[in-house]
């Protein structure tokens, strides 16, 4: 190995730790937004960088099936999904999402208005952010919000970067067991994971 190689190879060994630091990925981590105890961080920029999944729009008005009349369905507000790029493109390719895939769900007020198009809605304030970090190894055993092969993570607008959910299983299941056959994700709605 001459000079310059020798000195290539230690400046690379050197720098891509100080490049994977600035990129913001935590040591020791298989995901930047997860630290050594399984916390979950909730991502900062992903409305601007990341890929557009597809929207929900969950109603006030509708009641429940089977629930008394005045009950209103849970979560109503307008959820935009989203998740990175390079984690939907494997997705597309292979229809699995690879581990320390990191999915975001957030939801807004509905607010209506009539503009020259038509009566409308749309996404108003923040009022929570659900995270779902894909772990594949099953990395915190120990940890209640993680499990069936995702960390699972709920940010209220009130206090956006404390998770509050206590268990997954009590606090996330209740309406992601019925994606069970689709690694718990209500895939059938986003449009961009199809090609």
């Amino acid at each position: 190995m001459n000079k310059i190689s020798k000195a290539l190879l230690a400046a690379a060994i050197f720098i891509i730790p100080l490049l994977a630091l600035a990129a913001g990925e935590k040591p020791g981590s298989f995901s930047a937004y997860v630290d050594g105890n399984g916390s979950i961080s909730p991502p900062k920029d992903f409305r601007g960088t990341w890929a557009h999944l597809g929207t929900w729009v969950v109603t006030s008005k509708a009641p429940m099936p089977g629930a008394e009349s005045a009950q209103t369905t849970p979560g109503a507000g307008i959820h935009d999904v989203y998740a990175q790029p390079e984690s939907v493109r494997a997705y597309q390719k292979n229809g699995r999402w690879p581990d320390g895939t990191v999915i975001v769900k957030e939801v807004r007020a509905i607010s209506w208005d009539d503009l020259p198009t038509g009566h409308v809605m749309y996404g108003g304030d923040r009022s929570e952010c659900f995270v779902m970090v894909k772990d594949a190894k099953g990395r915190f055993k120990d940890n209640p919000n993680w499990g069936d092969g995702w960390g699972w993570a709920l940010f209220r607008a009130a206090d956006p970067n404390k998770n509050v959910s206590t268990s997954y299983k009590t606090d996330c299941m209740g309406c992601h067991e019925t994606a069970k056959d689709t690694d718990r994700v209500f895939v059938n709605g986003y449009p961009t994971l199809r090609r």
